[in-house]
C-alpha cells in the first residue's frame, strides 16, 4: 500500500484510513479542507483512500540552536 502519491505534480500523503464508503471519505475530506489541506479521494478496489497535501507557510523554531 502506498503512503504517498504524486498527483498533478504535487506529493499527497495518505491519511492512513481505508474508508468503506465515499460519503465517509468525503466527510473526512471536508474536515481536512477546512484545515487548509488540498485533498484527493482515490478508490482502491472497494475502499476509498484520502490523500492530503498542504504547503507549509510558517515554521516556528523554539529553543536555542544546537552547538
Amino acid at each position: 500500500m502506498l503512503v504517498s502519491k504524486v498527483i498533478d505534480g504535487k506529493k499527497f500523503m495518505w491519511d492512513g484510513v481505508e474508508y468503506k464508503g465515499e460519503g465517509e471519505a468525503k466527510e473526512a475530506m471536508t474536515k481536512y479542507e477546512s484545515d487548509g489541506f488540498e485533498t484527493r479521494i482515490i478508490k482502491e478496489e472497494d475502499k476509498f483512500q484520502l490523500f492530503t497535501h498542504r504547503i507549509v507557510t510558517d515554521v516556528k523554531v523554539e529553543g536555542a540552536p544546537p552547538v
